[in-house]
């Protein structure tokens, strides 16, 4: 035994958990497992956890009638190409932009705002 904690996984609300799964996976290039309930994406740096929310509002960026709640970062090496795949995948690109010069935010399907940085750290 031991009194070490670990990080496990950051779970995020969704209409639809296997939907914004599947949606994650196609943009790291990961693995979906789950139900429309409860799913996770695995990819080549961690997991990501999805759980349907019966109230779901999608939050609106930027703004505070319905906060951004969370935002995954993602360091990618090219701004250009990652955010084509990004929208193939589904995102959209947000008007709002704070950071382009190193940052562009998008929103998931499910509305959740999400960073390509070419930093490796936090963008907003």
């Amino acid at each position: 035994m031991s009194d070490e904690i670990r990080l496990s996984v950051t779970t995020v609300d969704a209409p639809d958990a296997l939907a914004l799964a599947t949606f994650y996976a196609e943009l790291i290039g990961g693995v979906t497992k789950g139900s429309e309930h409860w799913a996770t994406v695995v990819g080549p740096n961690g997991s990501i956890a999805f759980q349907q929310v019966e109230d779901f509002r999608p939050p609106v960026w930027p703004g505070s009638d319905v906060p951004k709640q969370m935002h995954l970062d993602f360091f990618v090496d090219d701004l250009e190409a990652t955010g084509a795949r990004a929208v193939a995948a589904g995102a959209v690109r947000l008007d709002f932009q704070p950071n382009s010069d190193h940052c562009v935010v998008y929103a998931d399907p499910a509305g959740h705002p999400f960073c390509l940085s070419t930093w490796d750290g936090p963008c907003l």
